[in-house]
């Protein structure tokens, strides 16, 4: 029976279903279980860091369940996304539940859709992959599969990964800058793969000209089935669907950055260049996408056995909650900053933006570099940072 608790991750599309049902204020229902009822369940269950057996795992990874779930998301999402259009195409709808339904179904293609097809991208086989594709379609987002796979699980935790979040960086700030560096990024990596392969840039093996063209020919059906608020509907909700995905990129790395060897290359991505969560809610509704950890360890490691490493960064709260709190800068700051300065490992994108935060924070304090480079701020009054 514990191999069906994954199915609890359809509960989010459940409470669209019923928001684009009964409407009015049940429009709102889907934001209100995501980010209001499962932080507090959060908050009640226990933390469950417990690590399967090897054996269990063998065991699990044969059991088809566990991807029929994943596989079943989408008749799901793109179930709900016609169920959604007819609605609002037969039915007189006002602005307030058009604005409630565009955000819950922009979460189911965050969660049941972008997070599944995430975990899709990196099978093996062509069929689980097209798949993967197949979800990121309704949020707009099929160039993440080129971006996450072959510039993300390389450059992650650098300076030059747009989906790692800088310290002090704000999530609104990171929306802009991940978004539109990664979709440049995603065509310049294109243009390398092509050209590994002896493949001229217009040539059919070109993916990113196809996601475009899937794309577009998606948005013209459904504005000539559906409409212009049909149109409308769709292209926010996967606004939506692919800010949530931003969000979840931002709180995953947020200010962890990998260290330059003596050759001057990053060091190889270690359990503690992501953070993690044990919280047993958002590890079900997310498919274990919070032991991050253990997913950059080894991306094609399917869900069900992924690890939690002990020296790898826990969060305070798990993923949900800690979305929340992303919102409210002023306040993740303060919860997050003070976590990052106790890892004994921590290294900042910008020295310099440290020192003067530090400046700025800290009266009468010295500062000591050691030979690495790494340092710490003692406080000559009462109070530590380090």
């Amino acid at each position: 029976m514990k191999d069906l608790k994954y199915i609890a991750a359809y509960s989010i599309p459940v409470m669209a279903f019923i928001g684009i049902y009964f409407r009015g204020l049940f429009s709102y229902l889907t934001p209100a279980y995501a980010f209001v009822l499962i932080p507090i369940l959060e908050l009640i269950f226990p933390i469950d860091a417990h690590n399967i057996s090897e054996e269990t795992s063998k065991t699990k990874l044969k059991n088809k369940l566990f991807d029929w779930i994943l596989y079943l998301n989408l008749p799901i999402v793109y179930g709900l996304l016609i169920y959604a259009l007819i609605i609002i195409e037969s039915s007189p709808i006002e602005t307030y539940e058009f604005v409630g339904l565009i955000i819950s179904l922009g979460i189911v293609f965050g969660i049941n859709g972008i997070n599944v097809g995430h975990e899709l991208g990196h099978r093996q086989t062509t069929n689980e992959r097209f798949l993967g594709k197949a979800l990121l379609l309704p949020a707009l987002y099929m160039h993440f599969y080129i971006e996450h796979n072959f510039g993300h699980h390389l450059h992650a935790a650098t300076k030059e990964d747009p989906a790692t979040a800088r310290y002090n960086q704000s999530v609104y700030s990171f929306w802009i800058t991940s978004i539109l560096r990664q979709y440049y990024n995603s065509w310049h990596i294109q243009k390398r793969l092509l050209i590994n392969s002896s493949a001229s840039f217009y040539s059919v093996k070109n993916d990113m000209f196809w996601y475009t063209l899937f794309q577009m020919v998606y948005l013209l059906l459904i504005y000539f089935i559906f409409g212009y608020t049909g149109f409308l509907f769709a292209l926010f909700s996967a606004v939506t669907g692919f800010i949530l995905l931003e969000t979840v990129n931002y709180i995953e790395h947020y200010g962890l950055l990998r260290s330059k060897t003596s050759s001057g290359r990053y060091e190889r991505v270690k359990e503690n260049h992501s953070w993690n969560s044990n919280h047993v809610i958002g590890r079900i509704v997310l498919y274990e996408l919070t032991r991050h950890s253990d997913h950059h360890f080894k991306s094609s490691k399917k869900y069900q056995t992924l690890d939690c490493h002990q020296d790898s960064p826990q969060m305070p709260f798990g993923y949900p909650t800690s979305m929340v709190l992303a919102l409210l800068p002023p306040l993740w700051f303060n919860i997050m900053n003070k976590f990052l300065y106790k890892l004994p490992f921590i290294s900042f994108a910008s020295l310099s933006k440290f020192l003067n935060i530090c400046i700025k924070r800290v009266v009468n304090s010295h500062i000591s570099f050691s030979n690495s480079s790494l340092f710490r701020v003692k406080y000559l009054s009462k109070t530590k940072y380090s």
